[in-house]
Order: C-alpha cells, then sequence, then structure tokens
C-alpha cells in the first residue's frame, strides 16, 4: 500500500464572527475541502486530509482565504503536518480503523 506523503490537520477560527456565521463559515471551509477529492475526515474541532504535500499547502492557504471572503476580518488557524516525501506518513485509516 502507498502511504500519503503528507498529512494535515487543519482548524479555522474566524474571529469577531459569530453563533451561525462561524458555522456558516467553516461550512464554507469543510465544503471547499471535501472539493478538492482528497482523503479527509471531519471532526469537531479540525478537519484531517491526506495527500501531496505542496498541494496540502494549497488547501491551508485557500481554507484561510474563503473565511475571509466570507466575512471574517480575521481568524486563528491551527494546522499540524505530518510530512515524509520519502516513505509517506501513516493513512487516516492507519491511525483510526482498530478505533471505529
Amino acid at each position: 500500500m502507498k502511504r500519503p506523503q503528507a498529512s494535515i490537520a487543519i482548524q479555522v477560527l474566524p474571529k469577531m464572527a459569530e453563533g451561525d456565521d462561524v458555522l456558516r463559515i467553516v461550512d464554507k471551509v469543510i465544503g471547499y475541502i471535501k472539493s478538492t477529492g482528497l482523503k479527509s475526515v471531519v471532526g469537531p474541532f479540525e478537519t484531517v486530509i491526506e495527500g501531496d504535500f505542496d498541494m496540502l499547502m494549497d488547501i491551508a492557504k485557500e481554507c484561510q482565504l474563503i473565511c475571509i471572503r466570507e466575512g471574517a476580518p480575521s481568524l486563528l488557524t491551527y494546522i499540524k503536518i505530518a510530512y515524509n516525501p520519502n516513505g509517506g506518513t501513516w493513512s487516516i485509516d492507519e491511525k483510526t480503523a482498530k478505533h471505529n
């Protein structure tokens, strides 16, 4: 099995937005992530995506820009990155299958 080159966990927190507006903006970001066609898992605090490192970095940037375009004047973004260009990283399934 070929492992993904990288995986990221990303959490966007639009600042100055409230209640349903925060959820609306976060939903737009999740919709974008799903539209990339990469393997992803949405959790209650973050979304995990796996694939090519450069593509994941572009996705992380676009997630932030979506928040701004959707009306958040600023945001906090938390990103965790696992990157191994030679041997790949453990996949989402490898990390979670035994727990599901």
